[in-house]
């Protein structure tokens, strides 16, 4: 009984929110009257958590909450809105008729939710902003950061696209085979971003949110269930091998650890293996898919000891496919970072220096940063201060930002 501190309410939301919202939105019919009620579901949640206690299954508790203030929203409505009494009573029916919501039910509201927000009839960059902010909870900031773009630019997106859905009735639902196919590229990339902030968050006091990442580990099993092929299955080994290195790439105090000082005894083997599978599984079809490609290369460093033992001849070899089939400025710039591993550093930053040149990276901290690395290597102070300053102004992220002012202290004076 009781008991519930406003800091356990608060990780409930950080963990459940977007599953809760997801279920919402397919119980309600949409968006707006969808968060309405999970702000109202955990508005109940905080008055009478603390003094009944936590709920058995505290999602499916939010989300008959919310369900049920909707209902109660609606009805007071009546007087303006001539159709909020007949909404009110089909979710009323609805919900009496309906079975419990169970955590799979739940669960599988997200993958609608990714369909939906990827269906075709919206503009590919609105798709994606949607996705990362209402599956993700990610703010207009953050998203606006990840599109290099402003936060007015990407709320505007959302609107339409939730507008869209809205008035051309959408439906919140998984694609029958016929249409899975041709929707699945959107989708993955959707949740390759969605992994993405999780893997190394776009701001904040943390390098990781490993609650994005998980949830998108587990979308991309779903996905494999639904359609298993060199897509899905290289899209999955990809995560699971990247987040294998999850533990190690922190210190005790948050700090930033680089892969070449990670202590490869804290990898999960578990992931490593089953990741490898999957590679193995999707190159098989002999097509160079650029998530099983990616995924390879994640292999090769899972496989090697240490990082003395990385075979960097087949890591440039595997971005050079990758190169050609999915070509990029990110593409080109991890590269040239392994041919500086192959060959030396001059050699890779020679192919930073053209990158740069050519206006695309000029934004991107991290490409700085990795210039601002082979000045150093290479003894040219001045050229890499400027670089590691340059990358320090973009960066956002306060342990990416802590790493970097470390590396600029360390500098010898010129």
């Amino acid at each position: 009984m009781g008991d519930v501190a406003p800091t356990e309410i608060e990780a409930i939301y950080r963990a459940e929110s977007r599953r809760v919202l997801a279920t919402l939105i397919r119980l309600l019919g949409g968006f707006e009257l969808a968060e309405e009620a999970l702000h109202d579901a955990f508005m109940a949640a905080a008055e009478r958590w603390p003094r009944d206690g936590l709920p058995a299954n505290p999602r499916a508790w939010l989300v008959s909450a919310g369900r049920f203030r909707a209902i109660d929203r609606l009805r007071r409505r009546a007087r303006f809105d001539a159709v909020a009494p007949e909404l009110a009573a089909r979710i009323e029916a609805e919900a009496s008729d309906a079975m419990p919501e169970t955590d799979q039910t739940i669960a599988d509201d997200q993958l609608r939710l990714i369909f939906t927000c990827c269906h075709p009839s919206l503009p590919g960059d609105a798709q994606i902003a949607l996705t990362l902010r209402e599956v993700c909870g990610l703010t207009t900031e953050a998203i606006a950061h990840a599109f290099l773009t402003r936060p007015p630019t990407i709320a505007q997106r959302i609107v339409r696209a939730k507008a869209r859905i809205r008035e051309a009735r959408i439906p919140y639902a998984v694609p029958g085979p016929d249409e899975l196919a041709e929707r699945l590229a959107i989708v993955l990339k959707a949740i390759y971003l969605v992994f993405n902030e999780g893997y190394s968050a776009s701001s904040g006091t943390t390098l990781t949110r490993a609650d994005l990442s998980a949830e998108a580990i587990r979308l991309g099993r779903l996905l494999v269930d639904l359609l298993p092929d060199a897509e899905t299955e290289g899209l999955l080994a990809l995560m699971l091998l990247s987040d294998s290195r999850r533990a190690a790439r922190t210190s005790p105090e948050g700090e930033l650890v680089l892969l070449a000082d990670q202590d490869r005894s804290r990898w999960n083997q578990g992931q490593i293996a089953e990741g490898r599978r999957l590679v193995v599984a999707a190159l098989a079809s002999r097509r160079a898919d650029p998530y099983a490609l990616q995924a390879a290369i994640a292999a090769v460093h899972g496989d090697a000891p240490t990082a003395e033992d990385t075979d960097w001849g087949e890591v440039v070899g595997l971005y050079d496919l990758l190169a050609d089939v999915a070509p990029s400025p990110v593409v080109a710039l991890n590269r040239a970072v392994a041919i500086a591993k192959r060959d030396g550093p001059a050699a890779g930053l020679s192919l930073i220096d053209a990158l740069l040149a050519d206006g695309e990276l000029a934004d991107y901290h991290l490409a700085h940063a990795a210039r601002a690395d082979l000045c150093r290597r290479l003894g040219q102070v001045a050229a890499a201060r400027a670089s590691y300053q340059r990358a320090l102004a973009l960066a956002r992220q306060e342990p990416e930002r802590r790493f970097l002012e470390r590396r600029l202290s360390e500098l010898p004076p010129e």
